[in-house]
């Protein structure tokens, strides 16, 4: 494949940036977008230029890092998906790809692709936990949970916290991010003795840290990879609320 690629450059959070084009050949369909700017970057540094900087690690859709906006889409145009995870055979040969970094006030670009997401582990930090002592680990079925929110909670807990409902949302909202960790606990027993603090304290710390209000028109749900609902959005509000009243 012979590929036009326009990837956002920027050297640093403070200068300004701006889409360079490569031209980049003998890419195989079977690559994963990955190993693409793997390749492309080799050649880079074959011509003595600087390699372009992007989040990776596990590149097996788990950890969520591989951010990037290609062609307007968070991860790309396959559902469901990571970037790690998308193959070349998602493009046709000849086409032009712009990739560029998350979008959001409360992700500030660092270098090129990558992005500061520590936002995110100060809304964790601010209530994200369990901190009142549960007690040894209990027998198998000794802690009754009807199926319906152990379900719930786990497609909650399924939430890799990668960013895509932020860059999708023309709010940069966080609130599906949000909402997967307020819901995936308020669901279960051992995390319902905080669940009033939880959720003020979080709702609080992402206003602090810039993400906007909740849109309503479900892009978050639509690209997020492991397909968090919108019904966790609508449970963190209720939680606020009734957290506020009785306050």
């Amino acid at each position: 494949m012979n590929l036009t690629l326009k990837i956002w450059r920027q050297k640093n959070s403070k200068e300004e940036g701006k889409l360079v084009t490569y031209q980049v050949d003998g890419i195989s369909k079977e690559m994963s977008f990955l190993e693409m700017f793997d390749v492309l970057n080799e050649r880079l540094v074959a011509k003595n230029e600087e390699p372009i900087a992007f989040d990776h690690d596990c590149r097996e859709g788990i950890c969520g890092m591989c951010s990037m906006h290609i062609n307007g889409r968070p991860h790309g145009p396959w559902t469901r998906t990571t970037v790690c995870q998308l193959h070349m055979r998602a493009f046709e040969d000849g086409e032009t790809i712009v990739i560029e970094p998350w979008r959001a006030k409360g992700f500030p670009v660092i270098k090129d692709l990558m992005v500061d997401r520590s936002a995110f582990d100060r809304i964790m930090a601010a209530g994200g936990f369990v901190s009142v002592n549960t007690g040894n680990a209990q027998d198998a079925n000794c802690l009754p949970v009807p199926k319906a929110d152990a379900d719930e909670s786990f497609s909650a807990a399924a939430c890799i916290g990668c960013g895509a409902c932020v860059a999708s949302c023309k709010n940069s909202s966080a609130m599906l991010f949000v909402s997967a960790k307020v819901s995936q606990m308020a669901l279960l027993p051992q995390g319902k003795v905080e669940r009033k603090d939880r959720v003020m304290n979080m709702v609080k710390q992402m206003d602090v840290e810039g993400f906007g209000n909740c849109t309503n028109t479900g892009s978050c749900e639509s690209v997020c990879p492991k397909g968090i609902s919108l019904h966790h959005i609508a449970r963190m509000n209720r939680e606020y609320l009734l957290a506020n009243i009785t306050e």
